[in-house]
């Protein structure tokens, strides 16, 4: 078997620097370009040159001993050494290569002009082409300002909104922050081990719903009329059933109104208070007399609330008008004169002299377990009954959205859309009362209602809050309706479980619950005893004083 030898190549050294020498025969008289082991190779071949050639990474690959491109250039060696060819033309741009900025804003002017001159030319030769070219500009120039008085109106509206909130009660010097709470740390709260609660008592009595008012449109809307009856607002240390039930049930004590708005408060804008008595091992959550929670907002959500000047539509008129009409609603959609569902208790709250008729409500008094020995009674409230399907009877709450000014804000004209788009109606309410319906659908589902009933109510003249059209009416489940505006109950029971724990560990005493009038936070403050008293007796001094 032969062996196959190898045979080393020729390698010729050079001695004297880098590159091939002089003895290498085959690269004589061929061009040597210079290269540096430190550049970038960028690119294998460049056939384009510089037609196309790319200025943003021109220098990134350039060597250090220049280009080099003149050694490559043909050069006839029997013409005389300065003889050039010469190239006269032009070197096309490509299409896709981008101006700079100079070049753009220069681009930008030589086209203005242009365009100006044009316009020039063609109004020039007339006297009245030229008062044409004068009107026309003073037109833009008027245009233009009332673009920005318009513009900077908005922004000084929207400041002085955001300056002129203030907290819902005068915070005094005596009183000391024991608590500050973020609405991101409640939104992560949870309490799933809630179940369903006992029913204690139920007192009170309903009148039934009448259908007639499903059928409403807004072709044949209905005139709201005011009513005389009586509805009561007792608060929680007040109502004598509950100072029955304290002694025996339960160790946390409040109304649906008080609970519903902690359980949503993440969802509030507007500032709002209530208190909270301990004694022993017991809570009592309230409110003061014309409390925030008795008024209804509107449009607290909407990326522009009402403003707070004191006009029609004011938030503190607007709330009012929302609570009359609310009031008004639920009573006037009733088939009085009728018999009514009677409770086994009367209603606890009518005083013998009082003249007007009682509203239509019924009294739930619930208890709840909250674990580790805790439990809470609300008392809920529930505003009709009505006929089921099946024949069965079905209790309902009933509420009314009001509309104000269709132009305002991201409002939708309810008389041109409430017939046809409804749905867009209703999701542009829970943008801009995301707050408000929560607590609603918080209080029906407490109550145990079977049904909820939302009225839509509008102003016959949007100049005047006296006057008001029924143009429709809407049916929900409110476990459905909870879901469809990503409520979670769970949520609510935890922030509910979180503030009892924080007031349980605090010495006996009065706590006050405030929402921040501009952060979304709950500030907790330790309040003397006769805090609330004596700003009663402040206010009806002052009250005599004026008149």
């Amino acid at each position: 078997m032969s062996t196959v030898h190898f045979q080393a190549p020729l390698v010729i050294d050079n001695k004297d620097g880098w590159g091939p020498t002089d003895d290498t025969f085959q690269y004589k008289d061929m061009p040597y370009q210079p290269y540096s082991k430190s550049d970038q190779i960028g690119k294998v071949a460049d056939w384009t040159g510089t037609v196309y050639g790319d200025k943003r990474n021109y220098n990134r690959y350039r060597s250090q001993y220049g280009a080099g491109v003149g050694m490559y250039q043909y050069v006839h060696d029997d013409d005389e050494n300065t003889f050039q060819i010469v190239d006269s033309s032009r070197v096309p741009k490509p299409a896709f290569q981008k101006r700079s900025r100079y070049q753009q804003n220069r681009f930008n002017s030589q086209q203005n002009q242009n365009r100006f001159s044009t316009m020039q030319t063609g109004f020039t030769g007339t006297q009245k082409k030229s008062k044409t070219m004068k009107n026309l500009e003073m037109d833009r120039i008027r245009q233009m300002r009332k673009w920005q008085k318009q513009s900077g109106n908005r922004t000084d509206t929207r400041q002085h909104q955001a300056k002129q909130r203030e907290p819902s009660i005068r915070i005094r010097d005596d009183w000391q922050v024991i608590e500050e709470i973020q609405f991101s740390s409640l939104a992560k709260l949870s309490l799933s081990t809630v179940g369903d609660p006992d029913e204690l008592s139920v007192w009170g009595s309903l009148e039934y719903y009448d259908k007639r008012y499903d059928r409403i449109t807004t072709k044949s809307e209905k005139k709201l009329v005011m009513n005389n009856r009586t509805l009561h607002k007792i608060t929680t240390t007040k109502d004598p059933v509950i100072r029955q039930i304290c002694l025996t049930r339960g160790n946390v004590f409040a109304t649906d109104a008080i609970i519903s708005t902690l359980m949503c408060c993440t969802r509030s804008v507007f500032p709002w208070d209530l208190f909270v008595d301990k004694i022993g091992t017991r809570l009592f959550f309230d409110k003061r007399e014309d409390s925030p929670i008795d008024i209804l907002t509107v449009n607290e959500t909407a990326n522009e609330p009402p403003p707070e000047d004191g006009t029609l539509d004011s938030a503190k008129s607007l709330g009012m008008e929302a609570v009359f009409i609310n009031h008004t609603f639920s009573q006037q959609v009733l088939r009085t004169g009728e018999e009514r569902y009677k409770f086994p208790n009367p209603n606890p709250f009518i005083q013998p002299d009082e003249e007007n008729e009682a509203a239509s409500v019924a009294y739930r008094y619930r208890l709840w377990d909250l674990g580790n020995n805790l439990s809470i009674v609300i008392r809920c409230e529930q505003d009709c009954v009505q006929i089921g399907p099946n024949g069965e009877e079905q209790f309902v709450n009933i509420k009314a959205l009001n509309e104000w000014n269709p132009k305002a804000g991201s409002n939708l004209d309810w008389r041109t859309k409430l017939d046809m788009q409804r749905g867009a109606v209703l999701a542009a309410e829970l943008r801009n009362n995301g707050f408000k319906l929560a607590k609603w659908a918080t209080c029906a589902i407490l109550a145990g209602s079977d049904q909820m009933k939302f009225g839509y109510v509008s102003r016959q003249n949007f100049k005047d809050a006296s006057r008001h059209t029924i143009l429709g009416t809407q049916n929900f489940k409110p476990q459905e309706f909870a879901t469809q505006m990503a409520l979670n109950i769970d949520n609510g029971w935890g922030i509910v479980r979180a503030l009892v724990d924080l007031l349980m560990s605090k010495p006996d005493g009065k706590y006050l619950i405030m929402k921040d009038p501009m952060k979304p936070m709950l500030r907790i403050y330790s309040v003397p005893e006769n805090s609330f008293d004596s700003e009663d007796e402040t206010s009806d001094d002052e009250g005599e004083e004026q008149n």
